[in-house]
């Protein structure tokens, strides 16, 4: 059986996902980047093709052991890709952007597409019909924004988010929770709202980490796929790998 493993190097974690010919396989998040870490992974599936996208300062050597071991390929804006980028500075769109919009083409034909990556950062990525990404935003994700109430005050705590949360909180925690969940599900929804003001139909599509936090507290009609990341990478690493 042929495998494919595709890396995705976030600013928060490092993850990685199995693929044989039927799909996913397995996903894993990995301790860090060495080369024992990458080489457990090449010795269990024997991968026949491999990608990696990074939006950090990863350890250059896993690129090396992915080229000795598969077929490699690092995802930047010299891949070729489903979509096109017709913006001022194409080289400057992050791997992780470009590899949700790929994966939102490839399941999404033909459709005016919002994808919604909630990692580190919150990622608006607006493709259209025409596979143009044509941009979007950037703004704090909810760890990001749990961490910076404790960082710039005296004595609010770090909390840890949670899905469940009401409207009206009864103690700091809940507060937090609250205020920050709350208020990140209304913003997305606001920006939403705005895209449709815009484009008129189109679909929405949200993916990441703490997407299990934000989906149930908003009211657009949305997608959800966590894997969407991974989907659009296969897909990138079979056009690049053949």
């Amino acid at each position: 059986m042929s495998f494919t493993i595709c890396f995705d190097f976030g600013n928060t974690r490092k993850k990685a996902a199995v693929f044989n010919n039927s799909g996913i396989v397995k996903t894993l998040v990995l301790e860090d980047d060495t080369i024992p870490a990458i080489q457990s992974l090449i010795d269990t599936f024997a991968p026949e093709k491999t990608i990696l996208s990074s939006v950090v300062d990863h350890n250059t050597e896993v690129e090396e052991i992915l080229k000795k071991n598969s077929r490699f390929h690092l995802l930047n804006h010299l891949s070729k890709l489903p979509i096109t980028t017709p913006v001022g500075k194409p080289e400057t769109i992050g791997a992780d952007r470009l590899a949700i919009a790929a994966g939102g083409v490839h399941f999404y034909p033909g459709k005016n597409l919002l994808l919604i990556g909630l990692g580190t950062c919150v990622t608006m990525n607006f493709v259209n019909k025409y596979k143009e990404l044509i941009g979007g935003s950037i703004s704090p994700g909810l760890e990001m924004r749990l961490k910076s109430l404790q960082y710039y005050t005296a004595k609010l705590p770090l909390i840890k988010p949670k899905p469940d949360v009401s409207l009206i909180a009864y103690d700091t925690e809940t507060n937090i929770l609250t205020g920050v969940i709350l208020g990140m599900a209304y913003e997305l929804d606001g920006f939403i709202a705005e895209y449709g003001a815009k484009f008129g139909n189109f679909n929405v599509v949200l993916t990441g980490g703490d997407l299990q936090h934000l989906a149930s507290h908003m009211k657009s009609r949305i997608f959800a796929d966590p894997e969407l990341i991974f989907k659009g990478l296969y897909a990138i690493s079979e056009v690049n790998n053949a």
